[in-house]
């Protein structure tokens, strides 16, 4: 029990410090949200929990296809922002969007062989 304690104080403390960081600079806090420290995170648990080096790699490339259909809801959201759709609808249109793209995601790799 107190491992997964751990584990979850040490994920809200990167939010936390993302968070804290882009009120300072909301650039540099984009830098630190940006990298895979999450990822990293989870890759760490499960090699401690698992040592199971290929359900590692499975992940690892998972991941990679998963970021993919992520990335259009970072311009969608802002556009959609800068252009007087108010906060909440534009989020929520953002991860929508995102939504059906992982969607189209999964069925795209499936067809090309890639089991996710």
């Amino acid at each position: 029990m107190l491992y997964a304690i751990v584990k979850a104080a040490l994920s809200g403390i990167l939010v936390m410090i993302v968070s804290e960081t882009a009120k300072r600079s909301p650039a540099f806090g984009a830098l630190v949200a940006s990298l895979p420290l999450v990822s990293i995170l989870a890759i760490i648990w499960l090699w401690r929990e698992t040592g199971d080096t290929a359900r590692i790699a499975a992940h690892a490339e998972a991941t990679f296809w998963y970021v993919l259909p992520s990335l259009p809801m970072f311009l969608i959201f802002p556009a959609m922002l800068r252009n007087g759709v108010a906060f909440w609808p534009a989020l929520a249109a953002g991860c929508a969007v995102t939504v059906l793209l992982y969607l189209l995601t999964v069925w795209l790799v499936a067809r090309l062989g890639i089991a996710l």
